[in-house]
């Protein structure tokens, strides 16, 4: 079963002299076990495409579907539910919570949709050791370096054991050391745990990551290709 499926998905914003058609048309499914991402120049639908995919968004038209469950017949509730329990988030600026330590902020998925905060303790001190955070889970984000930032945040994006992962520009704000760690870890994560993965970058060293890469051009999907194991490698070492 695909972990996701659009199709024909097109979103519209009004406003100004004439609407604005951000997502045209587009069809794509990732199966589990993927890592796609998704290339193209600004404006060309990128993010708008990972809000839809991610269930932050709803389309215009079309379809989206997450391991089967179509999108469009859930209500807000319900949709948030899907977010919370079978989506993860990386963003460029990190998004950590800055009054809650590395702790707090890890196990803020599991703790948000009720679950056994020992068990969320134990999973937030495993990924934290993986992405090399084992000594600072009593520090407050304002005490990390960017990178540190970011691999907090994967680890928080993947405590619930997610079926997805959306990652945009996720090496973005870091120098070039800090995004090959990052990108390491995400291909860790992927090869490993079997992690779903679609990210959105404008950085080819970024895309060379994953082992499929889709660029957009208006809207639109303007190709889709299989990249080579050995590019996907150089990306990350």
């Amino acid at each position: 079963m695909p972990v996701l499926v659009a199709k024909n998905v097109r979103k519209m914003y009004a406003g100004g002299e004439a609407p604005v058609e951000a997502v045209r048309g587009v069809s794509l499914t990732l199966e589990a076990g993927d890592f796609v991402a998704l290339m193209g120049p600004s404006g060309c639908g990128k993010s708008t495409l990972l809000h839809l995919c991610g269930a932050m968004d709803r389309p215009t038209s079309g379809r989206l579907l997450i391991e089967n469950t179509d999108l469009g017949q859930l209500n807000d509730d319900q949709l948030t539910r899907v977010r919370r329990e079978r989506i993860g988030f990386v963003f460029q600026f990190f998004n950590l919570l800055p009054t809650l330590t590395v702790m707090e902020n890890v196990t803020l998925p599991m703790l948000l949709d009720r679950g056994d905060v020992n068990e969320a303790q134990r999973r937030a001190r495993q990924l934290a050791e993986r992405v090399g955070l084992g000594h600072r889970l009593r520090h407050y984000p304002q005490q990390l370096s960017g990178g540190e930032m970011q691999r907090a945040a994967i680890a928080r994006a993947v405590i619930h054991q997610p079926a997805l992962l959306i990652a945009d520009e996720p090496t973005g704000n870091l120098d070039s050391e800090n995004g090959a760690r990052v990108l390491s870890l995400l291909s860790e994560l992927n090869r490993e745990l079997g992690l779903t993965i679609l990210l959105a970058t404008h950085a080819v060293e970024t895309a060379a990551a994953a082992r499929h890469l889709v660029r957009m051009r208006d809207g639109q999907i303007e190709s889709i290709a299989d990249q080579k194991p050995e590019a996907a490698q150089s990306a990350v070492v």
